[in-house]
C-alpha cells in the first residue's frame, strides 16, 4: 500500500485528495495557503485535519526510513531471511520495529557477547534446542577452556544461560506479548519520600491504578514527583503469569534441559526484559501523556489569541506591583502610547489619595474607555483600587483584569527593546497589559508560546514538539484572521503564511523607507520576497488605505480575474462592493446555478464560495463574530463569596479534570469535570473554551488554602 492510499484511509478521504496534499506539500506550500486557497484539491478540508495529515505523512516517511535502515542493516550482516523480511513488512509501528531488529543491533558488550567470546554459542544452541539427551554436564566438558577464561563446567553453563537470556530477550514475538500483557494489567505505585517538596505530592502516597486506566495529566504529576526525588514508582505486574507468557514461547515439551531453561527465563525476565519493557512502558505513558498535554495546550490557545479585540478604545494598562508601585501606560486605539506614569496605591506605600488624584487626570485627558489590569503580584489590591476609584468618575469607565503571563519576558526581550527603546522593561509591561485587552493575537504573538501560561506541565514537555505544535496553532489563527501589512509588527508578519522573521523585517524596512503599501503588487519590490513567497503570503495580508478594495479581503490576487467575471456577469462593478448592491449577489449566484457560475470565471465552486463572502464583508474580521470580553465595574474577595452564590465569569485554562474560572476575585475557582453539565463529558474541552463566559455557583470555598469549588451545571438549574 502506497502512503497516499494509507492516509486516505485513516482519515477517511478520496486517494485523489491525499495525493494532492501530499504533492502540495512536497511543493514547500504552506498549510494555511494549501488550506484556504486549494480547496478544490483537497475537498475543503480544514486547517487542522491537513496538519494532523502532514504529521502522519512525516511519521509513516519517518517509519518508512527506518524500515529500509533495518533491511540494509540486516542484509549487510548476511542474516536477512524470508521470515525476518515478512516481519518487517508486517509490522506498523517503530516499536515493532526495534523489536525485530534488536538481535541485530551491534551490542555494548553484555554477559552474552562475553560468553560468545568465549565460545559458548553452540553450547547454548545445543541446550535452547531441546532435542538431544546429553546431560548438560556432559555437553559442557567439550566447552571448557582455560585459554578463553573457561575454566569449569558451571562457567560453560553459566555462559550459556547467559546467551539464552540474551535471545529471550530479543525475541520480538515474546516482548509483544508481554508488553500487551503488561499494557493490560500492569499497575503503576507510587510512595511518598520525605523532603521539602514532598507535601506537593501527598495524595501519591501508597497510590496506585492500573496502567491502562491511568490519566494523562496524573502520569505527568507522578513524573514531576519522581524527579523531584519525593516519589518512589514502581511497575507491578504479576510475574507468574509473565514467566508462564515467556514459557509457552520457549520450551519444548519435557526436555531434560527444561529446568535449565526455565532458570534462564527467570533470570531474563529479571534481568533483562522486565527492565526494559519497564523503562519502554513508562517512556510510552510519557509520550502519550506529553502529546495530551500539548493538545490541551493547542486547544486552550487557539480560543485565547482569538478573543475579540476591544477595538476604538483608549486604554489605561496597569502593572500591578507592591514595593515598586503600579505601572501605568495609555494606548490609543491604534495602539500608539499616549502617557506613561507611576502610583502606589498598594503597601507598603498606600499613597491611594494621591494614586486616584492621578489616574483620575489621566483618564479625562486622554478620554480613557477602559483600564486593563495585569493578573499577577497585587492584582486584588488594583482592582479594588480601580473598582473604587471609577464609582467616583464623572464619565463610565470599566476595567478587565487580563492575564498577564509573559509580559515580563517580552519587556526584558530583544523584540521589546526594538518596539519601545525609549522606555524602561516596566513601562513595556503595562504597554503589553494594555495591548492584551485591544488586540490579544497581535499583542500575544510576541512572546514565547509556551509562556502564555494555558495548559499543564508546560516545562515538562518535549520543547521542539510543543513549540512546533503551539507555533502551528498560532499560523493557523493569524492566517485566519489575516494581518494589515502596514501597521502590523515583524513578529506578527512573521507568522504569515509563506513568510519568515527575515522576510517580514524587510517589509517593514520597505515600510519605513517608502511609506504604507498601496497595493498588494509592492510586495513584490521587498527584497527576497519572491515569487513563490508572494503567492502564498498575499491572500493573508490586508492594504485597509487600499487602492483596490479587493487588497483588504482574503480574495487572492490570482482570482482577481475571477472577481471582474463574476461581476461583470451580474453587471455589477468593483465600485459596487460595500454598497447594497453586493447584497443581492448570493441570490443572483443562486439564480444561475453556482456550478455554471464557477465554470464561467473558471474556478472552483469552493473557490467562489469564499469570494462571495468576502465581497459581502470586506476587511470583515472574524474574532468580531466571538462575544466580547466581560468588563466589570466592581471587585470582590474570596472572603466576599458564600456557598449558593451564583456569579459570572470567563474561561482562564482548561485542563483535563475540569477548567479554572476568573470570577473577580483574584483566585480562579475549579469547575471539576463533574459540574459542567449534565451529560457525560469524556473532556472539559467538549463544553469549555478560554475566554468564554460563563454563570457559574459558589459550591465550596476555603479562603485558608484560596481554594474555590465552582458548578456551571447547579447554575444553569438554579436560573
Amino acid at each position: 500500500m502506497d502512503i497516499a492510499e494509507q492516509i486516505s484511509k485513516e482519515f477517511n478521504i478520496r486517494q485523489n485528495y491525499a495525493e494532492n496534499i501530499i504533492s502540495l506539500l512536497e511543493e514547500g506550500q504552506t498549510i494555511p495557503f494549501i488550506s484556504r486557497y486549494r480547496k478544490e484539491m483537497h475537498g475543503s478540508l480544514d486547517d487542522q485535519i491537513i496538519r494532523d495529515f502532514a504529521d502522519r505523512l512525516n511519521y509513516i516517511k519517518n517509519f518508512n526510513k527506518r524500515k529500509e535502515d533495518i533491511i540494509k542493516s540486516i542484509s549487510e550482516q548476511e542474516k536477512m531471511t524470508p521470515e525476518i523480511l515478512q516481519s518487517l513488512e508486517k509490522a506498523v509501528t517503530l516499536t515493532e520495529l526495534d523489536d525485530i531488529y534488536r538481535p541485530f543491533r551491534p551490542k555494548r558488550q553484555t554477559r552474552a557477547t562475553i560468553a560468545e567470546a568465549k565460545g559458548l554459542k553452540p553450547l547454548a544452541d545445543i541446550i535452547f534446542a531441546q532435542t538431544g539427551n546429553i546431560s548438560l554436564e556432559e555437553l559442557a566438558l567439550k566447552f571448557i577452556n582455560a585459554e578463553k577464561g573457561v575454566e569449569n563446567i558451571e562457567q560453560a553453563l553459566a555462559g550459556a544461560s547467559d546467551i539464552i537470556a540474551e535471545q529471550i530477550s530479543d525475541n520480538a514475538e515474546i516482548r509483544k506479548k508481554l508488553r500487551e500483557f503488561i499494557t493490560e494489567t500492569g499497575m503503576l505505585v507510587t510512595e511518598l519520600k520525605e523532603n521539602e517538596k514532598s507535601y506537593t505530592y501527598k495524595m501519591y502516597d501508597n497510590f496506585k491504578e492500573e496502567v491502562k486506566t491511568l490519566p494523562s495529566h496524573r502520569i505527568l504529576a507522578i513524573n514531576r514527583g519522581e524527579k523531584d526525588n519525593c516519589l518512589n514508582v514502581q511497575l507491578k505486574v504479576n510475574k507468574e503469569r509473565s514467566l508462564k507468557i515467556i514459557n509457552n514461547e520457549v520450551l519444548k515439551g519435557e526436555s531434560i534441559y527444561k529446568e535449565f531453561i526455565e532458570n534462564a527465563v527467570l533470570d531474563s525476565y529479571d534481568r533483562l526484559v522486565f527492565p526494559s519493557l519497564e523503562r519502554k512502558l513508562r517512556t510510552d505513558l510519557t509520550d502519550i501523556a506529553n502529546e495530551q498535554a500539548i493538545n490541551m495546550f493547542k486547544i486552550n490557545l487557539k480560543p485565547l489569541l482569538m478573543q475579540p479585540p476591544l477595538k476604538d478604545k483608549t486604554i489605561m494598562g496597569l502593572d500591578p506591583a507592591y514595593r515598586t508601585g503600579c505601572k501605568i501606560a495609555i494606548i490609543d486605539k491604534n495602539s500608539n502610547v499616549l502617557d506613561k506614569n507611576v502610583v502606589f496605591p498598594t503597601p507598603p506605600h498606600n499613597k491611594v489619595e494621591e494614586a486616584e488624584k492621578i489616574v483620575a487626570y489621566l483618564i479625562k485627558k486622554h478620554n480613557v474607555n477602559v483600564i486593563s489590569i495585569g493578573n499577577g503580584t497585587a492584582s486584588k489590591e488594583c482592582e479594588i483600587f480601580v473598582s473604587n476609584l471609577i464609582k467616583k468618575l464623572p464619565k463610565p469607565v470599566s476595567y478587565m483584569v487580563v492575564n498577564e503571563a509573559g509580559a515580563s519576558v517580552y519587556s526584558a526581550s530583544k523584540f521589546g527593546a526594538e518596539e519601545f527603546p525609549e522606555y524602561d522593561v516596566s513601562v513595556r509591561s503595562a504597554i503589553s497589559i494594555a495591548r492584551r485587552l485591544q488586540d490579544p493575537l497581535a499583542e500575544l504573538i510576541k512572546i514565547d508560546v509556551k509562556s502564555i501560561g494555558v495548559g499543564q506541565y508546560q516545562h515538562d514537555m518535549p520543547q521542539k514538539r510543543l513549540t512546533s505544535v503551539l507555533d502551528g496553532v498560532v499560523e493557523d489563527c493569524v492566517n485566519s484572521v489575516g494581518v494589515d501589512v502596514n501597521t502590523a509588527s515583524y513578529k506578527l508578519l512573521g507568522y504569515v503564511s509563506g513568510l519568515n522573521t527575515g522576510v517580514a523585517k524587510n517589509i517593514v524596512e520597505f515600510r519605513r523607507e517608502n511609506g504604507n503599501f498601496k497595493n498588494r503588487n509592492e510586495l513584490k519590490q521587498v527584497n527576497k520576497l519572491g515569487g513563490k513567497a508572494f503567492e502564498q503570503c498575499a491572500g493573508f495580508l490586508r492594504i485597509t488605505d487600499e487602492e483596490n478594495i479587493l487588497d483588504n479581503t482574503a480574495v487572492h490576487p490570482e482570482s482577481y480575474d475571477a472577481v471582474k467575471k463574476l461581476l461583470t456577469l451580474f453587471n455589477l462593478k468593483i465600485e459596487d462592493i460595500n454598497t447594497e448592491k453586493i447584497v443581492l449577489l448570493p441570490k443572483l449566484v443562486e439564480q444561475k446555478g453556482i456550478r455554471a457560475v464557477a465554470e464561467h470565471c473558471n474556478i472552483g465552486v469552493p473557490t467562489l464560495e469564499d469570494i462571495i463572502n468576502e465581497l459581502l464583508k470586506p476587511g470583515r474580521d472574524i474574532r468580531k463574530e466571538l462575544p466580547v470580553p466581560e468588563l466589570r465595574t466592581d471587585a470582590m474577595s474570596i472572603e466576599d463569596l458564600k456557598e449558593g452564590m451564583t456569579l459570572k465569569g470567563v474561561v482562564r485554562n482548561v485542563i483535563d479534570f475540569g477548567a479554572f474560572v476568573d470570577i473577580g476575585v483574584h483566585q480562579d475557582g475549579l469547575v471539576h469535570i463533574s459540574e459542567i453539565c449534565d451529560r457525560f463529558i469524556k473532556h472539559p474541552s467538549e463544553e469549555l473554551t478560554v475566554g468564554q463566559n460563563v454563570e457559574v455557583k459558589v459550591i465550596g470555598v476555603d479562603p485558608e488554602k484560596n481554594r474555590i469549588s465552582l458548578s456551571i451545571k447547579k447554575a444553569q438549574k438554579a436560573d
